[in-house]
């Protein structure tokens, strides 16, 4: 195994936690959520389908059903683990972190995962 490989699957699996961390809290903790979700300035009635839309997200990555779906999905992640990053950063609140690493993962799964899989 090449490191080419190694890296696509550390931030596929890290990208993979951290949104199934995430959809966890989305569903059990519901109102903790939207109390974040209301402190950061979001509508809490994006909480069930954003937590949907994350495993599909994944679902699609790690089957590899369809290579736009797939493009779809990397989009809607890097544009979720940004805007994360951005509301916590804003509201001075500390969570940023979960949301820079998530960003991470999902590069690294994204250009090097662009050579692993047709």
């Amino acid at each position: 195994m090449n490191i080419n490989n190694i890296l696509y699957y550390i931030g596929t699996l890290l990208l993979t936690a951290i949104m199934c961390f995430s959809v966890y809290n989305y569903f059990f903790n519901y109102d903790a959520i939207s109390g974040y979700f209301t402190h950061l300035g979001y509508p809490i009635y994006l909480v069930y389908p954003l937590a949907i839309s994350k495993i599909l997200g994944l679902i699609t990555i790690w089957t590899n059903f369809s290579k736009t779906l797939k493009e779809w999905a990397y989009f809607g992640f890097f544009l979720n683990t940004t805007m994360a990053f951005a509301a916590h950063y804003i509201t001075d609140n500390g969570g940023y972190l979960f949301a820079a690493i998530a960003f991470i993962g999902a590069a690294l799964s994204y250009y090097f995962g662009k050579n692993q899989r047709p």
